[in-house]
This record gives structure tokens, sequence and C-alpha cells, in this order.
């Protein structure tokens, strides 16, 4: 039952007993900020400088027909619930060039999460989190880790850490779903007493529901933004191996591993469209079409590919290298982001320049389509392909239609839409692609994401860890199908992967969606599925994860219903107090996954949830809800099923491999 009411200067908003929303004289439901904001960008990471000209409290509030005004001094907010399914939605009406600030109280011992994709911890009780796309990777960060012995080094704290998809969209472990229907820039805190929103322009609405349990909540949130995120049933037959330097280098690569016995499904060739070596490493030439230098029959060497059951995946991105061939002919046409002055605005990655396809001019977005993706991509019998980046957009740019500032966020979501419509219009439904940016909606459009570029170790701020809170944080925030570059992607210096590692993240990524490698950005330099000390290790856990198909079709089938295939511990008894381990997980609700991430150990220490669970490997029957240790030796991570499940007969049969 919903309950709105004004009295004596103050205003209750309440579900069935619990109060969504309130507002008294010394504790105002929201304010009006005036402030001035400038940015300083730097390879997609953004500074922000912030000066507060004015704050408006707006104490004073009143009914004013369907809607209830919060206003002083001159300056109104207006507000018109909406009853939803187990809540309301609140239509917001403020004044043009103003920021707002929002006020939500807390509750004692509750857990928030959410926020799109955080990477360092789950509850964001505690923290400031920023509503801002963009760069995950700090240089700094990097070169500490090049030059800092291990001991040294000092892992960063959450609110330093930037996101690829963050997103307004919190669920707590007491039933509530908090949502902001906005696109600008800004952030959220959640203290001990109040929880405090501020965006650069007023929401468009708030919308407050209740549900009680986290499956309830995953379902209100897939009604308001469809979730319609897919993987193609091939994807499931074993690993996606990354594998590149032309024609020879690939089909060696690949076929050493399919002799080897291990299950490939589809090679990766990020450098099909040519190389571009740099200081930083082997990086993609980015120019959206195959390199006749490396690949120069890529339609036979896809067709003896696919002869032995593997299909091919590329790369694309939204940028053109400086003056490549396209993008020198996008230029011409004014496909392009421009500065004020009529330049082309070019961004820098690593250590070249790009320009950027402007997504809002509607003859550039038909050229990506029907070139770019159609021509240069599917109809060379290219079957999937990492569509990267999306989160660089200036702020300062113009482009063919819109302000940068309020589509700065949308940007990816814009870049994912153009890629999900290029494959629907061509009609290859076995066809897919993966992003790593991603903003409210992007579960519309991307049929999977991955975790963005990991560094090659196992620190908690960028390491093989952080792939957990990150997954956990957006399957809370609707984007439910996830995965990661097994073995990461960053190394420099002697930040890099040995074998161990890489098994390890073998063994993670083969209880997952998706298990797809990447070869790093100096592949010289760390272990690879088909080096030598790793070669026995991909045959049987590709096998494995190929094995499990039946498994994860299910979970991946849930998941486009908006239920997240990879949740943590506390997810069944939605309480975050009985939260053990960060870096554990489920994987649907039968498989209970723990990665061994400590260098060298060949026991790991865990809390089993409570039920009866099977040891996969060992076949032994544990009682959760306690804390136990078992053997871990490289290639068997710890990983137990419900003895009751669907699915143990199959699990029975996945151990014996």
């Amino acid at each position: 039952m919903l309950q709105s009411q004004v009295r004596a200067g103050s205003w209750t908003l309440e579900q069935d007993g619990t109060v969504l929303a309130c507002h008294t004289l010394s504790r105002p439901f929201a304010t009006a900020v005036k402030r001035e904001k400038s940015y300083k960008e730097n390879r997609g990471t953004y500074k922000e400088t912030v000066k507060e000209t004015a704050r408006i409290p707006l104490t004073k509030v009143k009914r004013e027909g369907e809607r209830i005004v919060f206003s002083d001094q001159g300056h109104a907010l207006r507000l018109r619930p909406e009853a939803r399914p187990r809540g309301v939605e609140l239509f917001l009406e403020g004044e043009e060039g103003w920021a707002y600030e929002f006020s939500l109280p807390a509750l004692e011992g509750e857990g928030v999460f959410g926020g799109g994709e955080q990477y360092r911890q789950t509850d964001l009780r505690g923290l400031r989190v920023k509503n801002f796309v963009s760069e995950h990777m700090k240089a700094v960060t990097l070169l500490e880790k090049a030059l800092l012995p291990r001991a040294l080094y000092r892992e960063k704290k959450a609110e330093s850490i930037g996101s690829y998809a963050p997103m307004p969209v919190f669920v707590t472990d007491k039933g509530r779903l908090i949502r902001f229907d906005t696109a600008s820039d800004g952030w959220a805190e959640f203290g001990k007493e109040e929880y405090c929103f501020q965006y650069d322009a007023c929401p468009a609405s708030l919308i407050l529901q209740k549900g009680g349990s986290f499956q309830e909540l995953s379902a209100l949130l897939s009604v308001q933004i469809p979730n319609r995120q897919y993987i193609p049933d091939w994807c499931m037959d074993g690993m996606i191996v990354a594998a590149q330097g032309g024609t020879e280098e690939v089909l060696k690569k690949t076929f050493t591993l399919l002799d080897a016995g291990a299950e490939i499904c589809g090679v990766w060739s990020q450098d099909w469209s040519g190389c571009n070596r740099t200081i930083a490493g082997y990086q993609v030439w980015w120019n959206w079409e195959a390199n006749e230098e490396l690949y120069p029959d890529i339609r036979g060497m896809i067709r003896k590919l696919n002869e032995r059951g593997v299909k091919f995946l590329a790369y694309i991105n939204p940028y053109l290298v400086r003056d490549s061939r396209l993008y020198t002919y996008c230029k011409e046409k004014g496909y392009l982001i421009t500065r004020r002055d009529g330049g082309v605005y070019h961004i820098k990655s690593t250590t070249f320049e790009a320009g950027m396809l402007d997504l809002t001019n509607p003859e550039a977005v038909t050229y990506i389509k029907d070139v770019l993706i159609k021509r240069n991509m599917l109809e060379l019998g290219v079957s999937g392909w990492m569509a990267d980046f999306g989160e660089y957009l200036p702020i300062d740019c113009v482009l063919h239609e819109g302000d940068p500032a309020t589509l700065h966020n949308l940007w990816p979501v814009l870049w994912a839409r153009i890629n999900r419509e290029a494959i629907e219009e061509y009609g290859n439904k076995d066809a897919f692609f993966f992003s790593r940016s991603g903003y409210v909606g992007i579960q519309s459009y991307a049929p999977i994401l991955w975790n963005g570029d990991q560094h090659t170790d196992t620190t908690r701020d960028y390491g093989m860890p952080c792939v957990m809170p990150a997954s956990f944080s957006l399957g809370f925030s609707g984007v439910t199908m996830l995965h990661c570059d097994v073995g990461g992607f960053f190394s420099i210096g002697k930040l890099k992967r040995d074998p161990e590692l890489f098994t390890r993240w073998m063994e993670m990524c083969a209880f997952s969606l998706m298990m797809r490698s990447h070869e790093s950005i100096r592949p010289w330099a760390n272990a690879q599925p088909y080096s030598e000390e790793v070669l026995a290790q991909t045959v049987r856990l590709t096998k494995i994860h190929k094995a499990l198909k039946p498994y994860i079709a299910r979970c991946a089938a849930l998941a486009g219903e908006g239920l997240p295939a990879m949740r943590p511990d506390f997810w069944p008894e939605m309480d975050a107090k009985k939260s053990r381990d960060m870096y554990s997980y489920f994987l649907g609700d039968e498989l209970f996954v723990c990665p061994v991430l400590k260098k060298g150990a060949e026991k790991r220490k865990l809390w089993l949830p409570r039920g009866q669970w099977v040891h996969l490997w060992s076949g032994k029957t544990y009682k959760g809800g306690k804390k136990i240790k078992v053997e871990a030796p490289l290639g068997k991570i710890p990983v137990f099923y419900r003895k009751d499940g669907e699915h143990a007969a199959l699990f029975r049969d996945v151990a014996a491999l």
C-alpha cells in the first residue's frame, strides 16, 4: 500500500510500512544548486573542477493538485507521483540551468548495491559513487606497478577508480530499488543517516520500489528497462581464443589448440584491420577494413576456420586512427566530431591520435552500419566482434546534433545500438558483439558486456579479483550477462601473467557464461592458452566449459529475462552482513565458484552458503553455513553444486573430465 502525506511542513512517502522518501525542514528532500564546472580529459579519464555559486535548500512543501511542490527563495521543484508495481515513479520538474540534490532516508544496517560497474567493492555504503562514464585505467597506476616492488604497491580505494559503465540504479538488502532517470553527470553518496544524489540537471523522474528478494527487484528493473542480452548457441561450445599476427599465425595457433584436443568455438583476431605497434605494445590499427598485408585472403582463412567448426571474430570501435584511409574519407564527408573552430576533434589512446565518428549524424550512422559493419565484417563471414570504447566523448566537442555534456553518458549506448541494429538489419541471428562501456539501457542493445581491461595480476583494484565486484554491481543494475578477458589486458614492465595466473583465470572463466582469452597488449611477454606450459590445462578447461553448456544455456536464458547469471554469496539470504567472501560467486542457482587468487596456493579457505553442497572434484558432500578448507591444485578451482539441484547429474559428468 502506497501512502503519500503532506502535513505541517513535512512530506512522507511509504510503501508497505517502509519509508521510501521524506521531507522535513531540517532535512529537505531537494536542494537546488548553481555551480560552474569544467573538465580536463586525459586518455578517457576526466578531472572535474567544480565551483558552487548558490545553494537553495527547498525547505517549503505544499500540495498543488496532483503535484507536490518544494520551494524556497523563489525557486521551485515540482513532483508528480504515479503508482508503479510495488512502488511509485516521481516525475520531477526543475528549473533550467540548475543542478539538483536529493535526500532519501538511510536504513540502519542496510547494504546498497549497483551503481553500474563498481570494481573495488560490492556494498556501496559509506562511498560516494560517480555517475560519469570514463576510462577505468590510469597510467600512473600502471607505472607504479611497473616500477615498484609488489610489496610497496598500495591498492587503490573504490572512490579513486573510474567506471566504464556507471548507472544511477541501486538496490538494497532491505528490499529497496532506487533509480533516477537521468543522463547527467553526478554522484550518489551513501551515508549513515541519509543517501544523497546530485545531478547536473533535474532528472526526469525518480523510481522507488519495494521487493522481497533480489530476484523480485531484478524483475521490477527488467520491466523498466527491457533486457535483450544473449549469446549465440555456438559461443557455449568452448573457448573463443585470441590469436593475431596474420593469417599464418592465426591458423597455426588455432590448429595447435584444436589438434591438442581443446574445444575452440571461435578465434578472435583484433588485428584483422592491421597492427599499430607503439611503445605501449601491440595494438589495433583503427581502420575498419580487412588489412591486406596481414590477412591477404581473409575470406579463405575464415573458410578454413569454419571447416574446423571455428567462428571468426573481429574488432571495431567508434574511432579512426588519424590519417588512415577511412579517417580521410570520413573527414571529407563530415562524419567526424569537431572542435568549436571546425577542425577534427582528436582523442588520444595510449600514444596515437584518432578522430571520433559522430554517432548523432544520420549519414555517419548509415555508413557505420552499411559499410563498416555489414560490408566490411558480416559479409566477410565475421560472426562476432568486440565493440570497444564509447567512453571518450569530449564535453567541449561539436556534434551534428545535441549537447555533448548531455550525451556523454549515453554515448556507449548509442554505439551499442548501432551495432545491434546492423546485426538485426543484416539478419544474421548467429552473430553478436560484446561491449566494454555502457549506461542505463545498454542491456537493451549489447548482447553481452565484458569487464574492461584488467591488469595481468591479482591486485584487488585492477587485477583478476575486481571482475567479481564489477559483475555483481552490474547485475544489481540490470546488466545480467557478463564475462571478462581471460588473463587480463594491461601489461608493462614486470606486470605480466605467468602460466599459473593464466590458468587460474581460465579456471574462473570456465565457470562463466563465456570463455574468451586476450593475448594482452604485450603478447610476447605473457602466457597464452597455446603456450607449452598451459596447453594441457587449456584442453581440459575448455572441455569442462563446453560440457557445462546445458547449464550455461539455462543461466543465459534467465539472464536474458533480467536475472543476473553471476551473483554474490549473500544473494539468497538478501543480507550483505552474511557475506563472507567478496571473491566467490554463484553461477545461476546451482553452482558456487571460489576462484584461487593467491600465488602458489594449493588449498583454499571459503565460506560455503547454506544448503547441501557437493564438491565437484572429490564428490564429497558438505553442509553449508560454515567455513571449510578444500584442496585447490592448479586446474581444479573449488566449485560446489547443489546436491538436490536439477543439473546434479550433469555436474557429476563434468567432474570426470
